[in-house]
């Protein structure tokens, strides 16, 4: 039988079993993708460019937009290019590089997404003292530390998976390399080192979620004691797209990870994995822009000048 010494590359999930849904499949993968570039480009380039929002709030937006970049970027570039030349290999370092930034990206996310929780619990629950906990170096410390605590996790995490020994194969039965996948080529059911980090990956998610919870039932009692309407509204309009962001998130993972033995089939597992890395990257920029006035109107004002610089260079060089 293989080892993890002799193999060479993996074979992922196929997409469709006939070239023309393959292809079919690659342009929709292609829009999703350009949507996800687009949408997270735009926010990265109004919070940038635009004074205005130059704040906590927007500054970890920013960071969120880079991570939904890499992470769908990890993921869909390969799909893509394994649909278009009818292939399903992957080299052995590729499918490690995958599985070690797909991590590094997720769990950075997770623990940004946690931060964002406490930047509007200060906000809402502190008004008086979020310029002394949130000013600048505590903001870049925090999301430092996200993006930190994201490679160290995911550097142990992949480290430990793959220095299992490998013998049940090379197929991954994923469209991308995933860890459960990876783990059941492994020659032994259970390994004591996978399961602590588990148990201690679980122990983390699990605080992270409670913290936000916790955040969330503090700023909605500070919310419903305001007097006026419009500070209510005020409010509650900048912790929704947090809010439906981090449901998102975490149903989406859960439904992957923790859904019943009895639902886990090839094409469920495909269906479920593109739930939970493709569509919360594609939708997170929708969901902050849509009801925020400020990123409408710095948008606005991006597109304007791409509009200008575009006619302006049409001209010039005419």
């Amino acid at each position: 039988m293989p080892n993890s010494s002799s193999i060479s590359e993996f074979l992922l999930l196929p997409l469709a079993d006939t070239w023309q849904l393959q292809l079919l499949h690659f342009w929709l993968l292609l829009g999703i993708y350009l949507a996800a570039l687009l949408g997270n480009g735009l926010i990265s380039t109004a919070v940038a460019c635009d004074r205005r929002l130059h704040t906590p709030m927007y500054f970890f937006l920013l960071n969120l937009a880079l991570l939904d970049v890499g992470c769908i970027s990890t993921t869909l570039p390969k799909a893509m290019a394994n649909a278009l030349w009818d292939t399903r290999a992957i080299s052995y370092a590729g499918c490690a590089a995958q599985v070690f930034f797909f991590l590094f990206l997720l769990s950075a996310e997770f623990s940004l997404l946690t931060i964002m929780s406490y930047d509007r619990y200060v906000a809402i629950c502190k008004p008086l003292h979020y310029g002394t906990l949130m000013d600048s170096r505590a903001c870049a410390t925090m999301a430092a530390s996200a993006w930190g605590a994201g490679f160290l996790y995911s550097l142990l995490h992949t480290a430990s998976t793959f220095s299992l020994p490998l013998c049940q194969g090379n197929v991954v039965n994923q469209f991308f390399c995933e860890v459960p996948q990876i783990l059941k080529l492994s020659c032994s059911e259970s390994n004591l080192r996978e399961v602590v980090l588990l148990i201690f990956s679980a122990s983390l998610v699990f605080g992270c979620f409670v913290f936000i919870v916790v955040s969330y039932v503090q700023i909605f009692l500070a919310v419903l004691r305001m007097p006026s309407d419009q500070g209510r509204h005020k409010a509650f309009s900048t912790c929704l797209p947090h809010l439906a962001v981090v449901s998102l998130f975490v149903s989406t993972g859960i439904f992957a990870y923790l859904r019943p033995i009895s639902l886990s089939s090839p094409s469920m597992d495909l269906i479920v994995a593109v739930l939970y890395s493709v569509v919360p990257p594609t939708l997170n920029p929708i969901i902050y822009s849509m009801r925020n006035r400020e990123i409408k109107q710095a948008l606005r004002k991006v597109l304007q000048y791409a509009i200008f610089y575009l006619q302006y260079r049409h001209n010039f060089l005419t």
